[in-house]
């Protein structure tokens, strides 16, 4: 979630407490909203692929928001549970891929290697991040691994600017994409590092 790195801010706790009260009156349950979020993302993937670049990004925004409003209705209608933590993370991964998985398809020119390469190599960094985190809770590190470079809200929105970019020059677009493939494949190395650190 995009605000959990400013969970001390009272002003985004307000913010958050807001949206939590007025979206809870639209009666959807907090795992349906998460659901939501993975529809939208599913009609970005398709604009994406049809090089609707501007409809993708917008789409890619939409479901951002719509990722901050299940954890703020479930803390407001006190559902939160650990599924529901659960899906929404699992959601968070799924909607990533299909932001990116669609570029793979496009007649983008790309340095060094081809586009779907480059859309791998992102995917990969982005995967290892998180996995970097998973895998040292698994292992009984009791401190939480976070940080790096670029976690996934960073990520998604360095994309997100890359796409509105992409809509006026793919060139531009291109190089936007090979610094998010290798500054994420570094964040999840800084995490790696990190863990280890943390086991001495």
């Amino acid at each position: 979630m995009i605000f959990d790195k400013a969970q001390n801010s009272r002003t985004i706790d307000g913010i958050r407490k807001w949206i939590g009260k007025t979206f809870s009156k639209l009666n959807l349950t907090p795992n349906q909203w998460t659901l939501a979020s993975f529809i939208i993302a599913l009609f970005a993937a398709v604009a994406i692929y049809n090089m609707d670049f501007l409809l993708g990004a917008v789409l890619i925004i939409v479901s951002g928001l719509i990722d901050l409003i299940d954890g703020a209705v479930a803390r407001h209608t006190k559902m939160v549970t650990k599924k529901g933590a659960y899906l929404d993370t699992v959601i968070d991964r799924y909607n990533e891929f299909l932001y990116v998985f669609p570029l793979v398809f496009l007649p983008i020119s790309m340095p060094l290697i081809p586009i779907y390469g480059w859309v791998l190599v992102y995917l990969f960094g982005g995967m290892m991040t998180t996995y970097a985190k998973a895998a040292a809770k698994e292992k009984g590190l009791e401190k939480e691994i976070r940080g790096g470079m670029l976690e996934r809200a960073e990520r998604v929105g360095i994309y997100t600017v890359g796409l509105i970019v992409a809509s006026a020059n793919l060139a531009i677009f291109a190089y936007i994409l090979i610094l998010l493939a290798v500054l994420s494949n570094i964040s999840a190395v800084q995490r790696i590092a990190k863990a280890f650190k943390t086991m001495r």
